[in-house]
C-alpha cells in the first residue's frame, strides 16, 4: 500500500506534517512581533507557522519548533505491539530535548521487537544475526543494525555525536517504522487477504506446494 511519506516539520518550509493536527498541509509564514513602547516591534528569532488544515499555528524560535511541545518524529507504525509503541513514543516525545535518550529507547525497542518476531531478545546482534539465517531482508537487517549501533553509541562513549542533534534520532524512528512496516504490517495484510481465499483453493496451493 502506497503512503505518503512523513515529512517532519523544519523552519520556513512551505509544507510538511503539522506538529499540531499531524496531516501534511501546506504551511504559511509571519514573523514575530512584540509590543513595546505602544508601538509592535518585530522580533526577527520568532516566527510563527499556520497550518492550512487544522487552522492553527506552531510557534518557532531561532529555526526550533517551540508550540506545541510536539516531536518532528514520525507516529509510530499502528501495527507494533504496545509495549513497543509506549517506549516508542516515549522516545518521540523526549527526541528534540534528549536525542541520546530518545537513541537509547529506540535500541530498546529493536531489541523487545526481536523478542516480538521470535529471538530472544537478549542480544540485540546475536537476534540480528538469528533473522539473517532465517531469510532477513538485507535492508531490514541493515535497518535493526543502524538503530542498534546509534543506541549502543548513546549508552556508550562513541564516535557518532548525538548531543543536539534531533535529526539522527528522528531518521532512527523513521527505520523503526520500515522495520514493523516490513516484518508486521505486510505479513499480517498478506496473511488477511490469504484467509480470505475459497477454502478448496487453498487446498489445492497446500497440495501444489506439498
Amino acid at each position: 500500500m502506497s503512503k505518503i511519506p512523513f515529512t517532519p516539520p523544519q523552519a520556513n518550509q512551505s509544507a510538511f506534517n503539522c506538529p499540531i493536527c499531524h496531516a501534511y498541509s501546506n504551511q504559511s509564514w509571519s514573523a514575530g512581533f512584540a509590543l513595546y513602547r505602544n508601538s509592535y516591534t518585530e522580533v526577527p528569532s520568532v516566527e510563527f507557522s499556520y497550518c492550512h488544515h487544522c487552522k492553527d499555528e506552531s510557534v518557532w524560535v531561532n529555526g526550533a519548533l517551540l508550540y506545541p511541545d510536539s516531536s518532528q518524529a514520525p507516529l509510530a507504525n499502528a501495527d507494533l505491539p504496545d509495549e513497543i509503541k509506549n517506549d516508542y513514543d516515549e522516545a518521540r516525545n523526549i527526541i528534540n530535548r534528549s536525542p541520546r535518550g530518545a537513541a537509547a529507547l529506540l535500541r530498546l525497542c529493536i531489541q523487545k521487537l526481536c523478542a516480538h518476531l521470535g529471538e530472544s531478545g537478549k542480544n540485540i546482534n546475536g537476534d540480528i544475526a538469528s533473522l539473517v539465517k532465517k531469510g532477513l531482508n538485507p535492508q531490514v537487517q541493515k535497518s535493526l543494525d543502524i538503530v542498534r549501533v546509534v543506541g549502543n553509541e548513546a549508552v556508550h562513549p562513541g564516535t557518532i555525536d548525538l548531543k543536539d542533534n534531533p535529526k539522527i534520532a528522528i531518521a532512527l524512528c523513521q527505520l523503526i517504522n520500515i522495520i514493523a512496516e516490513q516484518m508486521i504490517t505486510q505479513p499480517k495484510l498478506v496473511a488477511e487477504l490469504y484467509s480470505q481465499l475459497p477454502e478448496e483453493k487453498v487446498e489445492q496451493i497446500e497440495k501444489r506446494d506439498n
